[in-house]
C-alpha cells in the first residue's frame, strides 16, 4: 500500500528532509526528527533491503546526533559552572518566551532565564553575563551538531536514492 501518489516517492521525502534541515536553523519544528521521518517515508515507499538499510543508517545518525547534541554542550556548561537547575529554569522561561515573542521567543526567554538565575545566585552581573555567554555558545554548538547530523542524514539519503 502506497502512501504517496505515483511519481512523488522521492520528491515528498526530499521536501520533508529539506523542511527538517530548515527546522534545525529556524526552530519551529523538530527538524532532525522530520528529516528522519522523510527518510522513513522514502524507505517505506521504495521498499527493499537497500532502502531499509539506508533508513537504519539515517536512524543511527539521528540517534547519535541527538545524544551528542545534549552531551557535549551540557558537559561544557557544567565545566563553566552553569548548573542543571539553571538550564531547566531557563528552558521554562524559554517556553514562556515562545508564546510571548513568536519565532525568537524561546531564545530570548532562555538567555534571560540563565542570566536571571545566575545573577540571583551570585549577585554578580559580570559572572552572570559570563555564564550566559557560555550558554549562548552551547546553544550554537548544539545547533551546529544537529545541523551536521541533518546534513549527514540528507547525504546518506541521496546516496540511498542513487543506490536504489
Amino acid at each position: 500500500m502506497s502512501l504517496l501518489p505515483e511519481g512523488t516517492d522521492v520528491w515528498v521525502p526530499a521536501i520533508l528532509i529539506l523542511v527538517g534541515i530548515v527546522g534545525i536553523v529556524v526552530p519551529v519544528i523538530p527538524g532532525l526528527l522530520v528529516a528522519v521521518l522523510g527518510v522513513l517515508l522514502w524507505a517505506y515507499e521504495t521498499g527493499g533491503a537497500t532502502a531499509w538499510t539506508f533508513f537504519f543508517v539515517c536512524l543511527a545518525i539521528y540517534l547519535a546526533g541527538v545524544a551528542v547534541q545534549f552531551l557535549v554542550p551540557g558537559r561544557r556548561l557544567r565545566q563553566q559552572g552553569v548548573k542543571t537547575s539553571t538550564l531547566l529554569l531557563a528552558v521554562l522561561l524559554g517556553i514562556v518566551g515562545m508564546f510571548v515573542i513568536p519565532v525568537v521567543g524561546f531564545f530570548v526567554g532562555f538567555v534571560l532565564g540563565i542570566y536571571l538565575v545566575e545573577h540571583g545566585r551570585s549577585r554578580n552581573r559580570a559572572q552572570a553575563w559570563t555564564r550566559t555567554k557560555h550558554a549562548l555558545k552551547a546553544i550554537a554548538l548544539s545547533m551546529g551538531i544537529e545541523l551536521c547530523a541533518g546534513l549527514a542524514i540528507a547525504t546518506t539519503w541521496v546516496i540511498g536514492v542513487l543506490a536504489t
